[in-house]
């Protein structure tokens, strides 16, 4: 078998990899990176999110997004209050600027989807959607390496 011809994983990666590069380099044109519009784009508009459910929501180790979550607030895009439905919990919200940074992550991701789906068929799509959610569950049920 030729790996990078048909490694499944070998192109799951080389493609996240591009992805992201793409997103820091478009990014970068407005002194941000990936994982802080990715935060941006997670944190409820109106409500805010709790810190908790951030990180699970955004796949992410606590102690990348506390980095990420302090960078934010350091550069007053997002403020942090006590949740009023749980006195244990913090919201995360977003500042005025956070909201405008938010808009900006907003049109290059959909930028990005139409010029895909300008590209591939509805049906292509479908299948990719199928084919990453069916690998997903044979992780989540633990159903690759089951030894």
């Amino acid at each position: 078998m030729n790996y990078k011809d048909e490694s499944i994983d070998h192109h799951l990666r080389a493609t996240w990899q591009a992805v992201a590069k793409m997103y820091n380099e478009e990014a970068n044109k407005f002194e941000s990176t990936m994982a802080t519009g990715f935060a941006l784009l997670n944190i409820d508009l109106l409500d805010g999110t709790p810190s908790t459910s951030l990180g699970p929501q955004m796949g992410m180790e606590a102690t990348s997004l506390s980095r990420i979550l302090k960078t934010m607030e350091e550069k007053n895009l997002i403020f942090r209050e006590k949740n009023p439905d749980d006195g244990r919990s913090v919201l995360v919200k977003l500042t005025d600027f956070g909201k405008e940074k938010r808009e900006i992550s907003k049109s290059i991701v959909i930028q990005f989807n139409k010029k895909i789906k300008e590209q591939i068929t509805d049906d292509q799509l479908r299948n990719f959607f199928e084919v990453t959610k069916k690998i997903n569950q044979l992780i989540s049920e633990k159903l690759i390496y089951n030894s």
